[in-house]
């Protein structure tokens, strides 16, 4: 599969699909790293004398009221700041006003087109690899760089279709990265322990089947570890459930007893909401007004005492609810023992990657992947059909 590194740029117009799908509120955005993971692509056309052209995809656009909060002038905005240049916004995916300003450019200008997803306004063109849509933007370049792994195992016009189009086509430094990254998963060092939060156990069950002979321990915490609870039998209060999945998290813990490692204490509120005074209850004394929101002290030392002689650690999901205040400390306090025990430890996106990135950790982890769904599938042993259009 070929690199950036591997085309002559200069003169060429170059196509990187990036991923810019970055949280916005109030017109502004909260979270850039997503942006800033896709630097290294960018400059580095720039300074080879290409003249780019980027797409991303922002939020979801089902009606003509998204518009508006998903548009990319913003993104525009930061990326100019980040770049130190202008960076041209294009507020349309299409058309003579979009082929004219590509037409102009000059090497080292940088362009950027609408929110790709505007085009699921009329019949889901983006994201049903519209073969149409697919073909014309492949036309307004030379080369084409998929640079957003987030997507990757989605089929769209921005990254398949573009792709089944084009010759000349390649993967940017940060797709290179993440690949390389997951890919040591297949050999990883031992004791080799996997972390799984977040709040439905079906997101899960994949990685799980896959990785469970090759992991020594799963750690489970998160929403998820109350459907594993009540397969044993506790009493979960009011706490989320899996119902569909009560089952197998049965049958998981049967055949993996000494590998699965549940919570032993949970720190509870009556609603689904932050308090001062949250409660610390031993797994066997939920109330049935309570509801886990996240680990408590005891089972944030269990997972230490198991984390102490790891090697490799792979962390899909908070271990609590990160965004109140008095539930996020399980989440914090675990990440900073993987840290401060320079522990080789891989975040698989998502959520856990926003929280390492709030904590300021990001940079002193192994690796922080921009890209959740797509990190999940491709641990199960999936084809991502990014990837695969561009082998």
């Amino acid at each position: 599969m070929k690199t950036v590194k591997n085309f002559r740029l200069s003169g060429k117009k170059v196509i990187i699909r990036c991923d810019f799908n970055v949280p916005i509120e109030d017109g502004k955005i909260v979270d850039d790293n997503r942006i800033v993971e896709s630097l290294q692509t960018i400059k580095y056309c720039i300074e080879k004398g290409a003249k780019v052209i980027l797409l991303s995809h922002l939020g979801r656009v089902k009606e003509k009221e998204d518009l508006k909060k998903n548009d990319l002038k913003v993104v525009a905005k930061r990326l100019s700041k980040l770049l130190d240049r202008e960076v041209k916004f294009i507020n349309k995916t299409r058309g003579n006003s979009v082929e004219k300003e590509i037409a102009s450019l000059n090497n080292g200008d940088v362009v950027l087109l609408q929110n790709t997803r505007y085009e699921d306004l009329d019949g889901k063109k983006e994201s049903s690899n519209d073969e149409e849509l697919g073909k014309y933007w492949a036309s307004l370049g030379d080369i084409f760089i998929n640079d957003a792994f987030g997507t990757c195992h989605r089929a769209h016009a921005s990254n398949v279709g573009i792709a089944s189009n084009i010759k000349n086509k390649g993967i940017g430094f940060l797709i290179e990265k993440e690949l390389n990254a997951l890919s040591s998963l297949k050999r990883p060092s031992k004791p080799f322990i996997i972390i799984l939060g977040g709040a439905k156990v079906s997101d899960k069950i994949g990685v799980i089947e896959k990785l469970v002979k090759k992991a020594d321990y799963i750690l489970i915490g998160g929403g998820m570890a109350f459907t594993f609870l009540a397969s044993e039998g506790f009493n979960i209060g009011s706490s989320i459930l899996d119902k569909d999945n009560i089952d197998f998290c049965k049958k998981i813990i049967s055949e993996y007893e000494d590998k699965i490692i549940l919570p032993v204490d949970i720190l509870t509120n009556t609603s689904y909401m932050d308090t001062n005074s949250p409660k610390e209850r031993l797994i066997c004394d939920i109330g049935e007004d309570e509801m886990g929101l996240d680990v408590g002290p005891k089972t944030v030392d269990l997972f230490k005492k198991y984390l102490s002689d790891a090697k490799t650690v792979l962390w899909n999901g908070p271990l609590g609810v990160c965004e109140f205040d008095s539930f996020k400390n399980g989440t914090y306090e675990v990440l900073n023992y993987l840290v401060d025990n320079d522990i080789k430890t891989i975040v698989g996106g998502g959520d856990t990657a926003a929280v390492a990135t709030q904590a300021n950790l990001k940079d002193k982890l192994y690796h922080v992947s921009t890209g959740g769904g797509a990190t999940l599938e491709y641990l199960e042993g999936k084809k991502l059909p990014g990837i695969e259009v561009m082998e």
